[in-house]
């Protein structure tokens, strides 16, 4: 009967293509909103899902792999994945990709042969991957990359512009600024840093936005400790560092910032009290340290849904963002307090 839904009657299931036209939005629009890309305005994302609920959609992975000559996989290569970060980046992409249909197969990079991006790339795609992202590169295993004839689309978690990738990142400058401008505020007037590798772009990062305020502030800039974003690194540092008269130290990770305090305590050199601490990250336990961690939050969740959608976007030939930053947000706790004066 003319006007009547594809789904009235049980004639025929309802495509995407139907619940664009009941929506009024193209079907490109309606994919995006299945997949969860967030540039998406409330209002179309709501139509979209009228349509949806009102039609009784619902899509098959299978049937869409048929239909499209797709394997319904994206590749996951993750530089050091031991650490949290790297670590949380990649399960939240598993859980933002399986929400949209897709699985995820992943490639751990080492320093061994058998271990390079390179090798990575020529494995993930003999599988038949849709497409690749890159999770916690450092500099070393990103030129390997470039090297490489990916001839799909491929995006990297980097907060530095690619010109031949798409990047996807949490802004590490604006977390790193944002913590130590609240040292600043708290009157801390000499900070010290302990970084990640140099190697590391997030590191890289965040020891830049750390100089930058501190310059902007006109405050004094001591070369920063290196450390390997273990708490053992931390621990190093916490049981040699001498303070002079630093009230502050800004620490690039939490598992770091936790050996830091560790070292501290055994010297009997108290956080707040004699030193305050602030992490990045946002670790599960950063709360439940002694004392709680100020640190930098990193939102995972949603880092991992920005990949999934600029990547599915990719594969169906749509128009994507070269650059993607999400904002973080600084957690306030009880290892930062104002100096003594």
């Amino acid at each position: 009967m003319a006007g009547e839904s594809p789904s009235a009657g049980g004639s025929r299931k309802p495509s995407i293509y139907d619940v664009a036209d009941r929506a009024g939005v193209s079907h490109m629009t309606v994919s995006r909103v299945l997949n969860g890309h967030p540039n998406i305005r409330a209002s179309t994302r709501d139509r979209v899902m009228k349509a949806i609920d009102e039609m009784s959609f619902t899509r098959s992975s299978i049937a869409r792999a048929l239909a499209t000559n797709r394997t319904m996989r994206i590749g996951a290569i993750i530089d050091n994945p031991g650490f949290f970060g790297p670590n949380s980046v990649l399960r939240a992409i598993e859980v933002a990709a399986r929400e949209s249909g897709y699985a995820v197969s992943s490639f751990s990079v080492g320093d061994d042969e058998d271990r390079r991006v390179d090798t990575g790339v020529a494995e993930l795609t003999a599988q038949g991957v849709d497409a690749l992202c890159v999770i916690a590169p450092r500099a070393s295993s990103l030129d390997l990359l470039r090297q490489q004839s990916v001839g799909l689309p491929t995006l990297v978690v980097k907060e530095e512009p690619d010109e031949q990738m798409h990047s996807v990142s949490v802004d590490q400058r604006a977390g790193a600024a944002a913590a130590v401008r609240h040292l600043i505020e708290l009157g801390h007037r000499s900070i010290l840093h302990v970084a990640g590798p140099p190697d590391w772009f997030d590191a890289k990062a965040r020891t830049e936005a750390w100089r930058a305020a501190l310059a902007e502030a006109g405050l004094p800039i001591v070369e920063p400790m290196i450390g390997d974003w273990s708490s053992d690194s931390g621990y190093a540092f916490g049981q040699t560092l001498e303070l002079g008269d630093a009230t502050a130290v800004f620490v690039a990770n939490d598992q770091m910032a936790l050996g830091l305090m560790h070292g501290f305590a055994e010297r009997g050199i108290r956080v707040p009290d004699d030193v305050s601490v602030v992490g990045f990250d946002d670790a599960p336990d950063a709360r439940h340290y002694l004392p709680p961690l100020t640190t930098v939050r990193q939102d995972f969740a949603l880092l991992g849904r920005v990949v999934i959608g600029e990547l599915l976007a990719a594969i169906e030939g749509a128009e994507t963002e070269a650059r993607e930053l999400i904002q973080p947000v600084l957690k306030l706790r009880a290892s930062t307090a104002p100096p003594r004066s």
